[in-house]
């Protein structure tokens, strides 16, 4: 079993999250994410991945626009990468 890493700026413990293969410790308070050098290869290839899949490039279907509308319904929001998703 690893030893439980602490934040180096606030001390809290960090939270540890598998994502894929990679291991990732992240702080409760959002002050940071570290992995190893390797793991972060596998998030790249894991991001890389996700855009060559079509993931990256979701697209709303237009809406149907009709009379009685003032404008058309907004589109969802679209995670900036696939990264983000991962610490939402």
């Amino acid at each position: 079993m690893e030893e439980s890493l602490n934040c180096p700026r606030c001390g809290n413990e960090m939270e540890v999250r598998s994502i894929g293969r990679a291991t990732v410790s992240r702080c409760p308070d959002g002050h940071g994410v570290f992995l190893a050098r390797a793991e972060l290869g596998d998030l790249i290839d894991a991001e890389n991945d996700w855009h060559t899949s079509g993931g990256g490039f979701h697209t709303a279907p237009l809406p149907r626009i009709t009379a009685d509308m003032n404008a058309p319904p907004p589109s969802p929001a679209k995670a900036p990468a696939w990264i983000a998703t991962l610490f939402h």
